[in-house]
Formats: structure tokens, sequence, C-alpha cells
């Protein structure tokens, strides 16, 4: 008997199944991407994977299961590619510069999914977990951050780490949005270094 392409609640046990997801995946952000979240279908998003739309709900079980999924790996992707990493000769204050940059060029590739995220969360009140979710981790590593500074002692946590966070990540993720998605026109070097001044000030770190 031929194994079944999706083992478990839509993961795929054999490398068609995998590939075929894969397809839905793309087509969804697509899709997503070109029509918005209401106005997309799911025939729509299966013939553009180049599947039957029974296939689709072999590894999705709605419209809204499919979201969530592409989302996730957008912002998984956004997380690795704004890591700054271990890099040799980097302040503290230059980190967090070059922090700010990968997050703005990050969100100029992904922006577009970003707002049908947000907009879905509005009409759907089963995806607003999921914009909170979607956050979580980018606050953990901002406070770590933060943890960090305080314990080289070149900061003063005198607020509460996690609302300081939220606030701090929330910033820049607001200036993305005003300066990429609603074309406030500001030159990329003063968006970065104003949004670094803001930061380092915010937590009392000044330029080594």
């Amino acid at each position: 008997m031929a194994a079944s392409p999706v083992a478990v609640a839509g993961r795929p046990s054999t490398s068609r199944g995998r590939r075929t997801r894969a397809a839905l995946l793309a087509a969804g952000r697509e899709v997503f991407e070109e029509v918005g979240y209401g106005p997309a279908r799911i025939d729509l998003v299966a013939d553009r994977a180049g599947v039957s739309h029974g296939t689709f709900y072999t590894y999705f079980d709605s419209k809204a299961a499919l979201l969530r999924e592409v989302s996730r790996t957008v912002v998984g992707e956004m997380f690795v590619d704004t890591r700054v990493g271990d890099q040799a000769g980097l302040d503290a204050y230059a980190r967090i510069e070059a922090a700010n940059r990968l997050y703005l060029d990050a969100w100029a590739r992904n922006s577009r999914l970003l707002r049908v995220l947000e907009q879905a969360a509005i009409d759907d009140p089963s995806l607003r977990p999921l914009t909170l979710e979607m956050r979580e981790d980018f606050v953990r590593r901002l406070e770590d951050g933060l943890t960090r500074l305080a314990g080289d002692g070149l900061i003063t946590l005198d607020l509460p780490l996690r609302p300081t966070a939220i606030a701090l990540g929330g910033m820049v993720e607001h200036f993305a949005h005003v300066w990429l998605d609603l074309g406030e026109a500001v030159d990329a070097e003063v968006a970065v270094h104003t949004l670094t001044e803001l930061w380092a000030r915010a937590i009392g770190l000044t330029r080594a």
C-alpha cells in the first residue's frame, strides 16, 4: 500500500508531499499579497500551486490555517535575517545600528504579507493571537539584549524590562510601516541613524 503523503496534522511524510505543501505555501503568499486575505480564494491558491482544490485540504484545513503557516514562515525568516550575530568589532551602539538596518531591510522585503496579516486579524478574531505570537521572538531577543547591556554595566535598567523591549521594538516596527508602506520621504541613512539614536538615548547608552 502506498504511503500517505501526509503523516500528522498536515505535515508531509514523503518528498512529494513536502514539495506540494511548499508549493501551496508559496502560492498562498503570492495570492495573499496580490489580493489580500478577504478576497483570497482557496481555489485560486490551489490553481497557482498546480494542485486540485481537494488537495489543498490534505495540508490545510482552512484559508486561516494557510495564512498562519505563511506568516510563521515569513516572520521566522525575518528573525534569522535580522540577527546581528557575534560580529567582531561591533560595540553596543554599532550592534543596535546594525540591527535597525537589518530590520528595515527585512521589512521592505516582507511588508505586504505583514500588512495582510494585520488586516486579517482585524477581520478575523481567531488570527489576533497570531500577531502577538509573531512578535514574541523579537521581544525576547530585545529583552536578552537589554539584560546583557545592563549586566555589562553599559546601561541602567530603571524601567520594567518587557514593556521597555515591546516599546522599543514597536517604535522601529511602526517607523518601518510609515516609512516603507505609507511612503514617508526619509533618507535611508537618516532613518537608521534616527532610530538608533532614539534607541540608545532611551536606554542611556552612549557611543563608545
